[in-house]
């Protein structure tokens, strides 16, 4: 059930809202439903969605259907976890997933649903994904969950390119990708551009600004990918991207 979908400006979804006002922030739950049924969970990590199971509903159930077992996922702005650890759950002990996060409290939110949960199949990155392997500044945001590379940041991160840590060694050839990072996509997507040209991964992707979205949009065409909206809108307006690699496209 996607109790997140209940809007909170209706008398039900304030009813039901209610009783969450009192839960103790560091409270630890058991997820409620979807494949981390019953996963731990830190309540004031994030939005209640979480451990509701109803968190990006449309989005997590597709992610579900599509992700396999054995698959290699990159998680790029991992947040506090909740696709590092569905995404594990996923792939099974055969597959491994690596999760990028720079922020200094997702990422003990992060780690500690890793610890909670005894997960062994994930590799975290302290960093932030973009176009060249550098040190820029980082803003932290107000809730946590929308911070961003920023020239007025207020923390200084490592920045990566997904290229060169593939071309080193560091990491394998993904599978799948999630991507959520708050406007640094098409410079991520551009720092990745020759590792998507030879795994053809499929690509979950979240755009902010109608800039960066036509940018990703046809960074991602000209590589061969098909595009298609997750949130139920068409391509131009939606913000939620699936993009799968048509191999039909570049003859």
């Amino acid at each position: 059930m996607n109790l997140t979908g209940i809007s909170n400006q209706t008398l039900l979804g304030k009813i039901l809202r209610l009783p969450l006002r009192f839960i103790p922030p560091q409270t630890v739950l058991p997820i409620m439903q979807g494949r981390l049924k019953g996963k731990k969970w830190i309540v004031g990590s994030s939005i209640h969605g979480c451990w509701l199971g109803s968190y990006e509903y449309e989005k997590r159930r597709l992610f579900e259907r599509t992700v396999t077992e054995a698959s290699i996922v990159f998680d790029i702005g991992a947040h506090v976890g909740f696709y590092t650890l569905l995404a594990s759950v996923l792939v099974g002990p055969r597959g491994r997933v690596f999760a990028f996060e720079p922020s200094p409290l997702n990422l003990v939110y992060l780690k500690e649903h890793l610890r909670l949960n005894k997960i062994e199949n994930v590799t975290i990155f302290e960093v932030a994904v973009s176009d060249r392997c550098d040190i820029a500044l980082f803003d932290t945001g107000p809730d946590r969950s929308t911070g961003r590379l920023s020239p007025t940041g207020n923390h200084k991160v490592e920045t990566v390119t997904i290229d060169e840590l593939v071309e080193k060694g560091k990491l394998p050839l993904p599978d799948y990708i999630k991507m959520d990072i708050e406007g640094a996509e098409a410079k991520a997507l551009a720092g990745m551009r020759a590792v998507l040209a030879q795994s053809h991964a499929t690509i979950f992707l979240a755009t902010h600004g109608d800039q960066i979205h036509q940018e990703c949009c046809r960074l991602l065409d000209s590589l061969g990918y098909s595009l298609q909206p997750i949130d139920g809108v068409n391509l131009e307006s939606s913000r939620e991207i699936l993009a799968a690699y048509n191999k039909g496209r570049l003859g």
